[in-house]
């Protein structure tokens, strides 16, 4: 199998690594916090705003199933691309959008799906999405970690998290586990 891992954040990490548990291709879903100035941040540290960390969920995926351009296409219709340091509710910019690669292709497949959505105007508003090599990668604690599987009762859960995964199944079934 040919891997590759690429970390994004999209707002809260629980929504993120809900849909991408279910896609076909992924091996590994973790959450955490990158691209900040922090050593080994806890989440309270990140909420404040001032360690600079994103919340985001690192994806590990087989090559042979699922391409970085279809990684990424889910994506963006997962989150708004188009509010800086925020995602509905949860604002402050650890909420920021963000693509943080790990290998060349990654970063010249997120620039050239930029640039088409830009050219296009899909969203309609400029596309704020940072797009940055991973640095200062650490896991978020143990109970972030498949938040959504073991709560899916819980209310953010069930306002934020379940639209999400009901709007990635029905936008990408072919790509659905």
């Amino acid at each position: 199998m040919n891997h590759s891992t690429i970390v994004l954040g999209g707002g809260c990490f629980w929504c993120t690594e809900s849909v991408y548990k279910e896609v076909r291709g992924v091996t590994d879903v973790e959450s955490g916090y990158c691209n900040g100035q922090a050593h080994q941040p806890s989440y309270e540290d990140v909420c404040t705003g001032t360690t600079g960390c994103n919340e985001v969920v690192k994806l590990t995926y087989d090559l042979s199933v699922i391409s970085t351009r279809e990684i990424l296409e889910i994506f963006f219709v997962i989150h708004d691309p188009t509010t800086l340091n925020r995602q509905g509710n949860d604002a402050g910019t650890q909420y920021r959008s963000g693509i943080y690669f790990t290998n060349d292709e990654q970063r010249r497949t997120a620039q050239s799906l930029l640039d088409e959505l830009e050219r296009d105007q899909v969203f309609g508003r400029p596309v704020v999405t940072e797009l940055l090599p991973l640095a200062n990668y650490w896991p978020a604690e143990d109970y972030h970690q498949d938040f959504f599987e073991r709560n899916p009762h819980q209310g953010y859960c069930m306002a934020v998290a379940a639209p999400k995964v009901a709007k990635f199944r029905k936008t990408f079934a072919r790509l659905a586990k």
